[in-house]
């Protein structure tokens, strides 16, 4: 058995490292594989950094099982598939490397000229390097193509964000299987271009010295700045005790270093970093717990200053080409769990962030301002940032929903990106038809955002919402192209009623929470076209169920139902694009979806089991489903949001939006059926 993935079969995966981070990811491997069978081999030629290292990963695993994070069997797995050896040959037969060790260039050749000894020529090598770019580090490989750097953030097991950082010499194939395989695996992989410290440690470290420098200049201590940083940057904890809990001054203080040489000579190793260093001690920080004074105008003033670093230094990002805003603003928040950069400025208006770079350049002079801020301000335009990103592949597009904080939930800015990557395909002869997916491991769309619907207070307001995702959708519907949804995960609500307007479904094989229409449970009915387009695809009774009950469907009942027209093991990414090519070259014929009255539409639907669900709400839904079988789908689709907007004309929609906002899906409402 082994993990077997585009075209590739993992069988090992080897790290090497037992320090700091390397069992970390070892355990992130080993969550993720071994139930496929997939053993981790944990390397170090120091026999305390390996005891250190396994009792390190083992507590882990063991507290996972005592809080029921881990099944019984899943504990016993993990430990089973890892094993903690000096033996480099225990590397054989690894089909994917990851080196771990310090951040010592001479050191990572050494490992990886004997690593390629050990391991085929088409088994992929990669550098946990926090800094240093992939072409110095595998200059002297044979086999160049397969290598590239891959960087983990704190802690490497649970923190979701990786940066992906391919030289010059890395085959497209390494990255784009890179990529694939780490999102698989439940990571949010981003691309880097290849530039020394990448794109998050400029910022984690610049932010430390910007810390200093306010500490030096006297606008208060290594508290108050840490307290201030937090507070104004959005960071769960300030840069100095951030430093304190990864243990990064030494890392932090060569880095900074390097840069000065290798980015621009603002940056620079402090003195009080330097000393910490030697001496092995910690920064001053807050307790927990312990309140921080700071004057409202030292305050301000520290906060100024660290925007003004913040956003300097990540434009030079931009400046340098390695990095997107979109990517960028994503990577920082979940790496690093602040701000992120670009939706931070443009909150604050491009003007002020343009000012507070300039103040902080004239102050630190090295600090150059970026070109396409400039650009930017001058523009009178916010940053773009966008959540769903477009590519060609061949004469294929592919549209991916990527919201991964929210599990790719639909909102109106996801709606007007999808019709701006309609039009786009419409007016692209190149493109002969598209894939639309979503961006991760665990959910193709998790539904509408629930956020945006919850604001809502009038019924004209649900309607015009109701109309403006089933306009948005249907676009899909109206292309003129062949659309496939690649679903891989599962897909709620929205997100079902999306897939329903593509052309054809593909779906991850083996989900048994896979597909449904939940919005009841809101005091809700569905509102892109759930009523309408379910029906026409799997029949009244069928369809009337899941909307009623609110409850979901495997993708095996999927397939059975004629929701989905294929469950697919692997890459069902990879599986859409072929079908999409067979629909084009009309090797593939599909049945086309009823766009009239349905003939033999019921006058009434079967009896159903709501359980505790508003009869209110449901008397909307079966309004929806019976009057829409006798109307033509665009008749029915408006009919279906006028009716949505009606359920703010009942007490359950308050009172169902307010139970899901303050007390999670999985609670109950108490609907009055009024």
């Amino acid at each position: 058995m082994a993990f077997s993935f585009r075209g590739r079969s993992i069988k090992k995966v080897g790290v090497i490292g037992s320090g700091q981070i390397g069992p970390d990811i070892a355990l992130h491997f080993v969550k993720a594989l071994h139930s496929f069978d997939v053993s981790v081999v944990v390397v170090d030629i120091a026999l305390d950094a390996l005891e250190k290292g396994k009792s390190k990963l083992f507590k882990k695993i063991d507290k996972g099982g005592q809080t029921g994070a881990f099944k019984p069997d899943e504990v016993d797995g993990m430990k089973n598939h890892i094993i903690f050896t000096s033996d480099y040959n225990e590397l054989k037969g690894a089909d994917l490397v990851v080196e771990a060790a310090t951040e010592d260039l001479p050191l990572k050749k050494r490992i990886f000229n004997q690593v390629e000894s050990l391991v085929s020529q088409d088994a992929i090598l990669t550098s946990n390097s926090s800094h240093l770019e992939p072409e110095r580090i595998f200059d002297e490989l044979k086999f160049k193509g397969r290598s590239l750097c891959t960087h983990y953030f704190f802690p490497a097991e649970r923190n979701p964000a990786i940066e992906i950082i391919p030289g010059k010499g890395t085959a497209s194939e390494t990255t784009e299987f890179t990529m694939r395989f780490y999102e698989k695996i439940g990571k949010i992989p981003i691309k880097v271009g290849s530039r020394y410290g990448y794109a998050v440690d400029p910022v984690f470290e610049g932010l430390l010295l910007a810390c200093v420098q306010c500490v030096d200049t006297g606008l208060g201590d290594t508290k108050q700045v840490d307290y201030v940083a937090s507070k104004a940057l959005g960071l769960t904890v300030g840069p100095f005790t951030a430093h304190n809990l990864t243990g990064g001054n030494p890392i932090t203080a060569h880095g900074l270093s390097e840069m000065h040489e290798r980015l621009n000579t603002w940056f620079r190793v402090p003195d009080c970093l330097k000393e910490l260093v030697e001496s092995k001690s910690n920064w001053v920080v807050p307790g927990r717990g312990e309140k921080i004074e700071v004057s409202p105008e030292k305050e301000q003033q520290i906060a100024d200053e660290l925007m003004g670093a913040y956003f300097a230094i990540v434009c030079d990002m931009l400046d340098a080409n390695i990095i997107t805003t979109s990517d960028f603003d994503l990577l920082i928040s979940v790496a690093l769990d602040m701000k992120p950069p670009f939706s931070f400025m443009n909150s604050i208006g491009m003007n002020k962030a343009m000012e507070l770079v300039e103040n902080f350049a004239k102050k630190y002079p090295s600090m150059p301002v970026s070109k396409k801020l400039r650009e930017q301000a001058a523009s009178g335009k916010p940053w773009e940032i966008l959540d769903v990103l477009f590519e060609k592949k061949g004469d294929i597009g592919v549209i991916t929903i990527r919201r991964p904080k929210s599990l790719n939930a639909l909102n109106s800015k996801v709606f007007k990106e999808l019709t701006n990557y309609c039009d786009i395909v419409r007016n692209d002869p190149e493109i002969k038809a598209v894939v639309v997916t979503g961006f991760g491991a665990k959910a193709f769309v998790a539904g509408a955002d629930i956020k945006e619907m919850a604001g809502l207070t009038e019924p004209t307001q649900g309607e015009r919402f109701a109309r403006i995702g089933q306009i948005a959708s249907a676009e899909l519907e109206k292309l003129g192209k062949p659309v496939v949804a690649a679903l891989n995960g599962f897909a709620l609500g929205g997100g079902c009623e999306l897939a329903m307007c593509c052309t054809a479904r593909v779906a991850l094989k083996g989900l048994k929470f896979f597909a449904g229409q939940p919005e009841v449970n809101l005091g809700l009915i569905p509102g892109m076209g759930g009523t309408q387009r379910l029906p026409r695809i799997t029949g009244f009774e069928r369809a009337s169920e899941m909307i009623r009950t609110a409850k979901p469907i495997s993708s095996s009942q999927a397939l059975q139902f004629g929701l989905i027209d294929e469950e697919v093991e692997g890459d069902v990414l990879e599986r859409a694009i072929e079908l999409a090519q067979d629909i084009v070259s009309g090797r593939v014929t599909l049945k086309r979806m009823e766009m009239g009255p349905v003939p033999n539409s019921p006058d009434k639907l079967p009896d159903v089991d709501i359980g505790h669900l508003s009869r209110a709400i449901d008397a909307l839904a079966v309004r929806a489903i019976l009057e829409g079988g006798k109307m033509t789908l665009e008749d029915g689709l408006k009919n279906e949001a006028h009716l949505f907007g009606q359920c703010w004309t009942t007490e359950d929609n308050r009172i169902g939006l307010k139970n899901f906002v303050e007390k999670g899906a999985k609670s109950k409402a108490e609907f009055v059926h009024r």
